[in-house]
Formats: C-alpha cells, sequence, structure tokens
C-alpha cells in the first residue's frame, strides 16, 4: 500500500528534469507527522539518494528534521546545519515545510516531493504558510511561494494584471501572491526558471480558510511571546486567589524527613527521647548541596525511622517528633542585631544554617545559590506561580511584601548584583499594584509584569521573559549572570534575618474543584497532609486525584499519610483524568509546546529500549519535566514517566 501521509516523492522523470544542470544538492528531508511513530527515517530520502546518484549527482549534505514546518526549531536546526557553500537545497516534505525553509533560505529551494489530498491533518503550520495539498507542487517553479494559496483567485497560469500597488484586486489586504513570486525569483536571480507555463492541477476545490486563519495567527502570536512553547490551561485561581493566609492549628505530631531538598539527605543530630524546641536543628547537612533540618514544633523525638516520603513515594529517613503544644523556641532562634554588617561568608553561612531552600518547588539550596563562581548581575524573584489552581505565592505576595523586598535586598548585597526584578503575571494585579507602590522609590529593584503562560515560572523561561537572555544547554543562570529566587524563599531569608527563624513553615494552598472548602495556609513542616485535607472538609468525589503541587508538576498522593515539606506548595484535589495511552501518532503537539525546544515524542522510544545514544542526542538532561508535554499529547502517553527514566538510565550510564 501506497504511503499517503502528507507527502510522496516527485516521479523519477521529473525529478530528472528538475535537477537538470544542477549539482552540489542539500537535501532537507521532513520526518512526516500524523502517522504511526516510528524512530527510523522516512523512506523517501533514501530513494531521492538513489535517484540523485543513478543521475551523477552530488549531495554535500542533508539534514533531516523532525516538523520541518515548526519555524522557529526548524531555523535553528538549519542554521547549523547547512553549509555556505550549499548551492542548491531540495526539500523532501509537503508544502509547508518546503514554503518554511524557502522563507530561511536565500539560497534556490526546490520541491522534490508533493503534497497529497487525505482525511485528516495537514502539517503543525507554525508558519505563515498554507498548503492545499493539491498533489502536484510546483514551489520550485515559484522560489518556494504558493499561488494558490498566496493569489486570492488561486491564478496558476500566471498573474492576472489587477495587481495595484503590489495588492490583490480581489482582496485589498492582500498582498499579490505573484509579485511576491517575481520578488523572490529576482532576489535569487532565478526569472528564467518561470515563464508563465501552466500547472495542471488534479484538484481544483478551494479550503475557505479565513476564520482558521485568523484565529491560527492570534494563537500563534500569543504563543511565542517571551519564549519559545508553553501552555495557556485554565487556571482555577478563583477557587483560592482571594482567600487570606490563615496560621493552620498545631499539629500534635511532625514527621520531619531527612530529604525535603535538592542533594544529599541531612544526618540526624538528635536521638529518640531527646527533648527538642522550635527552631532547633536536628538534622545536619549531609555535604556541599544539602540542607539543615529544623524542628517545627516542640516535645519529644519519638522516631527515626524510614517513613513514606510524600514526592517520591517510597520509604526515607525521616524524624518523628511529638508536639507538647507549648512551642517552646529555641535559643538560637533570635534576630540578627545588624545584618547590613555581616560579611558575604557570614550572610550565606546565616542562610544556610537556617535550612533555607528554593519554595517554588525544586528545593534548590539557597546558601548555595547565593555563592556564585561567576558575577552576577541580576536577581529575578520569581512571583509568577504559573501553574493552575496555586495562589499561595500570590497572597505571600499580598500579605508579606515588605518581607519581600527586605528579604530581596539582603540577597543584592550578599551576591553583588546591581538589579532586583520581581517578575509577576498579569492574573495578579493587585499584588503588581502592591509591590509596584512599595518599590516604586527603591532605584535597584524593579517590577516586570509578565503575559500570563506555562510554565514562565521556570527559571530559563523567567530569564528568557524578563531579560532576553537564553541559558545555553547543559548551563545553568549564573552562566548569563543570574540567580532566580521564588518570592516565598525570600520571604524566608528575610525571617531568618529579621527574626532568626529557621525555615519551619510555609504558605500552601489547598484547592480544587473536589475539596469541600479551599483555603491558603501558613502550614507547619512535617504536618500530616490527611489533617490538612480532613480540616478543609475533606474531598468530595470518590473519582478524584489527590496531588502535592500544582497539576502540571505535582505528584500524586498514594497514601494521605505523608507530611508537608519545604517544597510542598500546595495539596490539590482535581478530577482523575488517567486514561489507556495509545500510540504516538506524531501529532508534533509536544515539540509545538515543549519551552525548552526538545522532540519528547522520542523520549518514550528511547527510554523503553534503554537507548542512551538516543536519549543524548535528543537531549533528555535539558528537559525540566514541566508537563506541557503530556499536558498536550493526543494519544495521553505518560511522558514525564519516560523521561524520568530516561534521565535515571543516562546517569547510570555515566556512573551517576
Amino acid at each position: 500500500m501506497e504511503d499517503y501521509t502528507k507527502f510522496k516523492l516527485k516521479r523519477k522523470e521529473e525529478l530528472s528534469e528538475l535537477l537538470k544542470h544542477k549539482d552540489e544538492l542539500f537535501v532537507v528531508s521532513c520526518n512526516k507527522c500524523f502517522k504511526e511513530f516510528e524512530a527510523e527515517d522516512e523512506p523517501e530520502y533514501g530513494e531521492f539518494e538513489a535517484i540523485v546518484n543513478e543521475l551523477g549527482k552530488r549531495i554535500s549534505g542533508c539534514a533531516k528534521v523532525d516538523f520541518l514546518c515548526n519555524k522557529p526549531m526548524t531555523e535553528k536546526k538549519l542554521q547549523a546545519a547547512i553549509a555556505d557553500n550549499a548551492k542548491n537545497i531540495c526539500v523532501i516534505s509537503c508544502g509547508l515545510g518546503i514554503q518554511t525553509v524557502a522563507n530561511l533560505i536565500e539560497k534556490p529551494v526546490y520541491a522534490a516531493s508533493d503534497s497529497v489530498c487525505f482525511e485528516g491533518r495537514h502539517g503543525m503550520a507554525l508558519t505563515k504558510q498554507r498548503c492545499e495539498a493539491c498533489g502536484q507542487c510546483y514551489l520550485n517553479l515559484t522560489g518556494g511561494v504558493c499561488p494558490i494559496v498566496d493569489c486570492s483567485k488561486s491564478l496558476i497560469n500566471g498573474q492576472c494584471g489587477g495587481s495595484k500597488d503590489f495588492k490583490c484586486e480581489v482582496d485589498k489586504n492582500k498582498d499579490c501572491g505573484w509579485d511576491k513570486i517575481h520578488e523572490r525569483l529576482a532576489g535569487q536571480k532565478r526569472l528564467d526558471m518561470f515563464t508563465g507555463l501552466p500547472v495542471q492541477l488534479r484538484d481544483y476545490s478551494k479550503v475557505n480558510f479565513k476564520t482558521i486563519n485568523d484565529y491560527v495567527k492570534a494563537v500563534r502570536e500569543k504563543r511565542l511571546v517571551g519564549f519559545y512553547g508553553g501552555l495557556h490551561p485554565s487556571e482555577y485561581k478563583h477557587f483560592a486567589e482571594h482567600l487570606a493566609l490563615q496560621t493552620f492549628p498545631k499539629p500534635t505530631t511532625v514527621v520531619i524527613p531527612l530529604s525535603q531538598h535538592a542533594g544529599a539527605p541531612a544526618t540526624p543530630i538528635v536521638s529518640v527521647g531527646d527533648a527538642v524546641k522550635v527552631g532547633q536543628k536536628i538534622g545536619e547537612a549531609g555535604g556541599f548541596i544539602s540542607a539543615n533540618i529544623h524542628s517545627s514544633v516542640s516535645g519529644t523525638v519519638v522516631a527515626i525511622e524510614d517513613r513514606l516520603h510524600p514526592n517520591t513515594g517510597l520509604k526515607s529517613s525521616a524524624i518523628v517528633i511529638d508536639s507538647d503544644g507549648k512551642d517552646t523556641l529555641h535559643e538560637s532562634v533570635k534576630p540578627c542585631a545588624d545584618w547590613t554588617e555581616l560579611t558575604v561568608d557570614e550572610m550565606v553561612e546565616l542562610i544556610k544554617e537556617k535550612g533555607i531552600v528554593g519554595m517554588g518547588g525544586a528545593g534548590f539550596p539557597t546558601s548555595v545559590k547565593l555563592k556564585s563562581p561567576k558575577p552576577i548581575d541580576t536577581i529575578l524573584l520569581n512571583g509568577c506561580e504559573c501553574e493552575p489552581l496555586l495562589t499561595a505565592d500570590h497572597r505571600v505576595m499580598l500579605e508579606y511584601a515588605d518581607d519581600i523586598i527586605f528579604g530581596l535586598n539582603a540577597m543584592l548585597k550578599t551576591i553583588g548584583a546591581q538589579k532586583g526584578i520581581i517578575v509577576i503575571e498579569d492574573n495578579k494585579q493587585d499584588a503588581i499594584e502592591l509591590l509596584e507602590a512599595k518599590t516604586a522609590d527603591i532605584p535597584n529593584i524593579e517590577i516586570c509584569v509578565a503575559a500570563v503562560k506555562y510554565p514562565q515560572g521556570a527559571e530559563k523561561m523567567l530569564i528568557k521573559r524578563a531579560l532576553g537572555r537564553q541559558v545555553p544547554s547543559g548551563a545553568l543562570p549564573l552562566d548569563v549572570g543570574v540567580v532566580v529566587s521564588n518570592v516565598s524563599t525570600v520571604k524566608a531569608i528575610s525571617d531568618a534575618i529579621q527574626t532568626g527563624m529557621p525555615l519551619i513553615e510555609r504558605a500552601l494552598t489547598v484547592t480544587g474543584p473536589n475539596i469541600k472548602n479551599p483555603g491558603n495556609f501558613m502550614v507547619k513542616i512535617g504536618t500530616p497532609v490527611s489533617e490538612i485535607v480532613a480540616y478543609c472538609g475533606g474531598i468530595t468525589d470518590a473519582d478524584t486525584v489527590l496531588k502535592l503541587g500544582g497539576p502540571m508538576m505535582g505528584f500524586l498522593v498514594h497514601d494521605q499519610n505523608v507530611p508537608v515539606i519545604k517544597a510542598t506548595n500546595g495539596i490539590i484535589a482535581i478530577e482523575d483524568a488517567e486514561t489507556e495511552p495509545a500510540a504516538c501518532i506524531r501529532c508534533g503537539r509536544c515539540a509545538d509546546v515543549c519551552p525548552m525546544e526538545l522532540l519528547p515524542l522520542y523520549y518514550p522510544i528511547y527510554a523503553g529500549a534503554d537507548n542512551v545514544e538516543g536519549l543524548k542526542d535528543k537531549a533528555v538532561k535539558d528537559c525540566m519535566e514541566c508537563g506541557c508535554c503530556e499536558f498536550i499529547c493526543s494519544s495521553r502517553i505518560p511522558l514525564r514517566t519516560s523521561i524520568k527514566y530516561g534521565k535515571k538510565v543516562l546517569a547510570e550510564s555515566e556512573g551517576r
């Protein structure tokens, strides 16, 4: 059976005529979309190569591209692949891909294939071009400008004569397609290639595209704002954004894991039977990348044992403390006398001693960030809270604005940065207005308002959106002179300096359509999730999934007897939408939305086969597991699971 997915190679006779008097061919070949996914290359390139060899021509190079009509990703790929001495570019793809390449490259571009008409989608079309799959592509004659879709009359026998001021006589808002063809061919010194010869079409029907085209254009512009890809999922922040932070009732028992941060677990420095106080250090950082752990209650250590970890679902060491209900402060909890007199090393040590880590979800030790080996000129504060449902950081900005500014000033002094920028998404106007008013007279702090987009709060996305800087593959924010921190983290820094309190509590949101009484709470680290859910009235629907964090990057809760940790920013109860995955159809939506500009569709294939080289080639380590690909996947493939496993396979192969 002939494969009519998107395009087919032109007949040998047509290619022979096309390639007459041409040599030094650079071939751009598209891997077809909307078909069952296979990791192998499409066969058209091999067939084209055989024909070229038979004709005595030479192929000087090739680029095999996924989703060729995805202009942003294709542009990067071709810039790196096409050499300056490449003379003739032959493209094997549907008309969308050919037009995309022709718009990106000033060299002559030729269509080596024909688009074909079929029932279903036609290309990703992340460009202004369109293709009607007429079955006889002649973009090689017109420099890559299609008169069928670029001419309102779909004229194929030459210019109609109605052009005035380079505008179409039918649609005054549309540039004349034939003027564009003439301009393109003149620029390539190829006017002799097109002499008005008629081209016989196999299908004269024309699709009315105006409404869809206007919509796609608006969506395309929106999705490329700030950074490539991303999503605009329904926010559902109305459940809790208007609810002030409450102090959650004191827990009777807390379970404090020794691993609730990036890096090595802490080492316990208390024993069973010891009396402890609020703010007392009970776990010592286990290495350079690690963090101290403190008691969130006063009482007695009743166990040091393995308990379920809220993020991994596996058992890990934890300190269990029965509260005496008194909340007696430890002697170490006292304000810093004059923090402005502290040296950089003393400030870093203070933040390390107080166990402060990133509270946006990653839990990276803040003291390590502040001890940057490279110069830092800007500190970005993430106030985006771009995950749907979550509103705790929003409330922190409203209720602890002065503490945020204080903590940011302390970070600026410590790291020696010249500027601090607080980035807030435009769905939090009250927080924007408040912080703008409070920083109006502070010259080195500014507020950056960002249009809502997920995952805008991710470090690399935030840097690109606020500063226009690109963090290279494998690099860190410090490599472009930036440190990124969460607003709740700088609030914790403020607490450590002004009150001496280590990180023993955090703001979190309890929300979702299936939670009875949503709210925002200041919760002590180690409080059982089961107590929090019960306090909020419990779950209202049996067909519910409970997650710690947001719906995109949160961790499924299979047992509510797990504790809140430093990185827990939410408890959400949402409908169980789990479905059986189907086969990948190469729809390209995962590549469309991936903010890291990766090709996630390969990860299940390569991870499933423990293909280390494939995982390296597709840069799985650059994936930040934001969940965009899984959210948008037409086949409901659990891509994040494959990505996590792929990273594990790669780490093991590298001996880590």
